[in-house]
């Protein structure tokens, strides 16, 4: 951790711009830029982008934003700037395909199910709209799926933690020998144990399908589309030629 670069400052204010708009504007800001499931009928192909941007409370962006600066400062002094915001975006993005991919998959199995045992697209869709079902679709069709549906269809990602993500990966990648903490264990933990600790929790998480509010596929969407990257310029030596 160093001096913020301009860099980092600029997307920690764009960051701030948003969460004090959309703290203001609530709803209206959160239908117009959070991540929804490309069916849903609040989906503009710009919330790719601006889910990065997005986030759910204090909590969320602090941390982030911290980790944005701890661990993304050292990979712009090496990479440089416009290398850096081509890995970061990338790493967002890939954390939008990751979700919507997991998304489309659960809704699609849901949807599958419902309509297996007689159930009309229309009536699906009014399920999804309203929230409310017969409950005697519970005999044939388990709630979690019916949740998980509703779920990946309605509830919209936000936050820059897929690009956090990748942005970790590439750090442990690049200082896997520096020692990091985590807040509730104050043991100094090598990056290189730290990072792929985290990563298989949210990978326990998503696959159990554990109610935690955290768009756990985000995550590793991100992680992947970090590591490709970054392993890929590490093993072809591209450290030393910035794109300035």
């Amino acid at each position: 951790m160093g001096r913020i670069s301009e860099t980092i400052k600029a997307l920690i204010i764009i960051n701030v711009i948003f969460f004090i708009g959309s703290s203001f504007l609530g709803d209206v800001a959160y239908k117009l830029f959070a991540l929804f499931y490309f069916e849903n009928p609040n989906f503009q192909y710009w919330q790719p982008l601006t889910h990065m941007f997005m986030h759910g409370g204090l909590m969320h962006i602090l941390f982030n934003m911290y980790a944005l600066w701890a661990f993304g400062s050292p990979l712009e002094q090496i990479w440089g700037r416009k290398k850096f915001l081509f890995f970061y975006f990338s790493a967002g993005l890939g954390a939008a395909l990751i979700h919507t991919l997991v998304n489309f998959y659960q809704v699609q199995d849901g949807m599958n199910a419902l309509l297996n045992i007689g159930i009309s697209q229309t009536e699906i869709m009014d399920m999804l709209n309203t929230g409310q079902y017969n409950s005697g679709i519970l005999e044939s069709v388990p709630v979690n799926r019916i949740e998980a549906l509703y779920a990946s269809f309605n509830i919209p990602a936000v936050g820059a933690s897929g690009a956090i993500y990748g942005v970790l990966v590439a750090f442990g990648l690049m200082y896997p020998n520096a020692e990091l903490m985590l807040i509730f264990l104050p043991i100094p933990i090598k990056a290189k144990y730290f990072i792929p600790l985290i990563i298989i929790g949210d990978l326990f998480f998503g696959i159990t399908g554990a109610s935690t509010g955290v768009a756990h596929f985000a995550h590793i969407g991100g992680a992947l589309f970090g590591f490709i990257m970054a392993y890929y310029w590490k093993k072809n030596s591209f450290d030393s030629h910035r794109w300035n």
